[in-house]
């Protein structure tokens, strides 16, 4: 007796220790100091960084670190850097790990009866489990419906981040043209006070004329000590898009060769930007998939009706002699047909359903606001451009050459120079109005509308890009 019991814990233990390797727990701390450095220590001259633009630009770049970057360069270092990328790679990590869950088949039951209180007595069962109605394949369904939901996420993060760096773009050369402006409107009043002072040294204008151009001079120059505070804001909220300290943006020129250049009012109809925006926008289609999750869910719930059961051998020693025996056990559904359940996947499948048609309108509403200001946007930028490119400009021409004849003074040539000025801010508010616009009906379609910009490709990291910078420290 005790020969059997002991083999037969030996084959216990063989099949359980045998069967499958077992993972071990490894610690992962984190560290607040060492994080926070990695964070402060990231910069554009990565080797990590300079790989993923090669891989999305198609070409490696044509010099390392690159000295100007642009919208897509700089939404390639965002979909590196930005931590909300990390976040949302892990939860698609979640989400494809539990398929692998679902898919998981569940393990045979080994049960022993020791010869308590008698020597004589002693009993083994081995029991396999069976699923039923096909309970595996929809788990595996919807698990797998969820993931693409979670994968979408990740594309709908990266959406997110690139529209970010392009408005903290946009601001941040919106404040640097701005300044020039201004920069060039204090020097032309600059030379207008001294106009007026030597007019008023001669007797020829009274006091307050000179005062009320010195008032003008010095708002102008609190407004370029503003809008040059505006550009370190704007360029700190770039480099919080990319996901990078200030310090990362020192020594860079920041372009945007094509910032002029539109699509045009006939090139976008309204048809075909809803349609863009229905194909496109990533939350439709997640939406869809968790339509789907849910017809799954509720499909393993009716099958759950059906219950599972377990079979297999058994074997008993008693007094000497051996018995062999075939066992079957099952749950008998009587007190209930899992009602409860199915009733709630039904309700979520409901939701799910209603959730995807209130994102189809609001996608529908969202694309053809933002197209109709788009377009009122671009009718205020030709407005603005016609005024000074027709009659702004011209009027300065005129003056210039009156100037030049003699007909007219410095100070009227300075006045037409200063309203050339306030055009020239005109058109470059309209023209950031209007850039603005679209990157709201780029982001109604998820979908870049110039044709120069690239769409990126998001990698499967093994490693975030903090992670590559501790092991080169290692």
């Amino acid at each position: 007796m005790q020969y059997c019991l002991k083999s037969s814990i030996g084959c216990v233990l063989a099949l359980v220790l045998g069967g499958c390797a077992i993972q071990k727990y490894r610690a992962a701390p984190i560290s607040p100091v060492e994080s926070a450095a990695s964070l402060e220590s990231r910069n554009l001259q990565d080797r990590g960084l300079e790989q993923f633009l090669e891989q999305n630009l198609g070409h490696a770049p044509n010099a390392w670190p690159l000295k100007t970057w642009n919208l897509d360069t700089l939404t390639l270092a965002a979909l590196y850097f930005n931590p909300s990328m990390q976040i949302a790679r892990d939860r698609a990590a979640v989400a494809k790990a539990a398929v692998i869950t679902a898919g998981a088949r569940p393990n045979p039951t080994l049960s022993m009866k020791p010869g308590i209180p008698s020597p004589y007595l002693f009993g083994l069962n081995f029991a396999i489990p069976i699923q039923t109605a096909g309970k595996r394949g929809y788990r595996i369904l919807q698990a797998k419906n969820l993931s693409d939901a979670a994968r979408l996420d990740l594309g709908d993060t990266a959406w997110t981040v690139r529209s970010r760096v392009r408005l903290a773009l946009l601001n941040y050369l919106a404040n640097w043209r701005s300044a020039g402006l201004l920069q060039t409107q204090e020097r032309l009043l600059q030379k207008q006070v001294e106009l007026l002072q030597q007019r008023l040294t001669v007797g020829q204008i009274p006091r307050p004329e000179v005062d009320a151009a010195a008032i003008q001079l010095s708002n102008t120059r609190l407004a370029l000590r503003a809008g040059e505070g505006r550009i370190a804001e704007t360029r700190a909220t770039l480099a919080a898009a990319i996901g990078v300290p200030v310090a990362a943006l020192d020594g860079i020129e920041l372009e945007w060769p094509n910032l002029d250049v539109l699509p045009t009012e006939d090139s976008l109809s309204v048809r075909e930007i809803q349609r863009e925006a229905l194909l496109n926008r990533l939350d439709v289609r997640r939406a869809l998939a968790q339509y789907e999750a849910g017809q799954a869910s509720l499909q393993l719930e009716i099958a759950k009706q059906y219950p599972d059961f377990q079979i297999g051998p058994g074997y008993t020693y008693e007094e000497k002699e051996n018995f062999f025996t075939l066992g079957f056990s099952m749950a008998i559904p009587i007190l209930n047909r899992n009602q409860g359940p199915i009733a709630e996947a039904e309700a979520r499948r409901k939701e799910a359903a209603a959730s995807f048609l209130a994102t189809q309108a609001q996608v529908i509403a969202d694309s053809e606001k933002a197209l109709a200001r788009y377009r009122a946007a671009l009718g205020e930028l030709k407005e603005a451009e016609d005024t000074l490119t027709k009659l702004q400009s011209a009027r300065e021409q005129m003056a210039r050459r009156s100037f030049e004849l003699g007909e007219s003074d410095a100070l009227a040539l300075n006045g037409i120079q200063l309203q050339t000025v306030a055009a020239t801010q005109a058109k470059l508010n309209a023209l950031i109005l209007a850039q603005t616009s679209l990157g709201e009906l780029e982001d109604a379609v998820q979908r870049p509308l110039e044709p120069s910009q690239l769409v990126p490709v998001l990698p499967d990291w093994k490693h975030a890009p903090e992670d590559s910078a501790k092991e080169k420290h290692r």
